[in-house]
């Protein structure tokens, strides 16, 4: 018994061995692409597209179709080494105040530019730090926005919280004004990653900040973790994982460590040479993958878990999830509209970035003109691939009926693109006469699937690794 036990257990190994290398040889570890949270992707976006196509846009807007709001907080009162979103320190709440000001002033532009009857489907306020906010000016700010976007019945305020800058009195000013999802940021709890990343947050201060936004009625709880950071290991993860699920969240996003200290300076903080090596960032993902599901997490797309019943594994069981700059969504509404510095506007021309500097964000709002600064009209063909990537995102297949039926014989178009995806990928896809489908075993090749269909790949672009 104990002879054969070892031979199954070496079998298996072989086996995973054997997959790992075939994994390997199609990119998994060495192919750098985008996420795709958008298609074209952000690097693609030229300034020939700026403020007059977003006024256009933005004007042009069905008022019988909800909007989703995005506003950005860039500032944070320490800046997480790891983190390679457009942020900036600040120890006082000076600057803070006078971008909310900005802010207002952003609100009132589009009032003059907006159609009447325009109504808010989702809002969703993201950073930097949200929660540096004091109660004062959650209310001055969320209380601005509905003066412009009066919500629907059935509107959804999410909210990325940092346990370390929030307490009750922020919570419970952001529940009265109708929060209703918490995206606690997380990434790892052991001491030793924490300090490796710029990013201390105990245990204790975490589990007590999701007591206070329960206590206070919030329904919906989301735990953003990252694998692949310095001095991770199974172990750690591990433990980090367990801890998460005793906070027994809703959703949980986990994300891979995009090291690019080529486009995030405070990444040079970074020591290289603790970042876990491809298999072990491989197997940092697929243990904790696996814990999750253990624990009846629903595995969502590339990188998400949700418990079942929640919204996003409703939309995954129904074909209606969707992929937008937060990651996956069961948001519909069709377009998306960004405020404050860096955010990007999605709308039925195509995309829409403000200035991404914070000054130069607020001295394009303080002259009176909208903010945007560069962007991407859409072409029929841009939609029909942002369509097929999505559903490869989404979906784990590419369905030829719905391409058809949405993009008529045009859909045929990406056919030679198909052929060539499933003579590469070989087993890790299958191709029928309904299109092409992403097994079980492909799926930590999706991203570089979905970059076959990518017609706008900037040369010399560097993303953050597949894997």
């Amino acid at each position: 018994m104990i002879l054969r036990n070892v031979e199954g257990a070496e079998k298996t190994h072989t086996g995973r061995m054997k997959q790992i290398d075939r994994l390997r040889s199609l990119g998994l570890f060495d192919a750098r692409v985008p996420r795709y949270t958008s298609y074209p992707t952000a690097p693609v976006f030229s300034p020939e597209v700026g403020a007059a196509e977003q006024a256009r846009a933005l004007a042009a807007l069905n008022p019988g179709e909800p909007v989703s709001v995005y506003l950005h907080i860039p500032f944070c009162e320490r800046l997480c080494w790891f983190c390679a979103c457009r942020t900036q320190g600040t120890q006082t709440l000076s600057p803070v105040e006078s971008y909310i000001g900005t802010l207002e002033q952003e609100l009132a532009l589009l009032r003059d530019t907006l159609p009447a009857g325009l109504r808010m489907g989702r809002m969703h306020w993201g950073g930097g730090t949200p929660t540096i906010l004091p109660p004062a000016l959650i209310h001055r700010l969320a209380r601005a926005v509905r003066a412009v976007f009066p919500e629907t019945d059935d509107w959804e305020f999410s909210v990325e919280i940092d346990p370390t800058m929030v307490d009750r009195a922020k919570i419970a000013a952001l529940a009265e004004e109708g929060m209703t999802r918490a995206s606690i940021g997380i990434q790892d709890f052991d001491p030793k990653v924490q300090q490796a990343i710029g990013r201390i947050q105990p245990f204790d201060i975490t589990r007590r900040c999701v007591e206070d936004l329960r206590a206070a009625g919030i329904v919906s709880l989301n735990a953003d973790l990252v694998y692949g950071l310095p001095h991770q290991d199974i172990v750690r993860l591990d433990d980090t994982v367990t801890k998460v699920l005793e906070l027994v969240p809703d959703r949980v996003a986990l994300f891979g460590y995009a090291h690019v200290p080529w486009v995030s300076k405070r990444q040079k903080l970074i020591d290289e040479t603790a970042l876990p090596r491809e298999l072990e960032r491989y197997a940092l993902a697929t243990h904790a993958a696996d814990r999750f599901v253990a624990a009846g997490q629903v595995p969502i797309g590339i990188d998400h878990f949700a418990r079942p019943g929640d919204g996003l594994q409703r939309a995954a069981a129904t074909g209606h999830l969707r992929r937008n700059f937060q990651g996956y969504t069961d948001d519909t509404c069709p377009t998306l509209i960004g405020l404050g510095a860096s955010s990007i506007s999605r709308l039925p021309a195509g995309y829409v970035q403000n200035a991404a500097a914070t000054a130069a964000y607020i001295q394009r709002i303080e002259a009176g003109k909208l903010a945007g600064a560069r962007g991407h009209v859409m072409t029929p063909d841009d939609l029909l691939r942002a369509r097929a990537i999505e559903m490869l995102m989404c979906d784990f297949r590419l369905d030829r009926a719905a391409l058809r039926e949405t993009f008529g014989a045009a859909a045929e178009t990406l056919d030679p693109v198909v052929a060539e995806v499933a003579a590469h990928f070989g087993d890790f896809v299958a191709l029928s006469e309904s299109g092409l489908r992403i097994t079980a075993a492909g799926r930590p090749l999706t991203r570089i699937i979905a970059s076959a269909f990518d017609a706008h790949v900037p040369e010399g672009m560097r993303y953050s690794q597949a894997s």
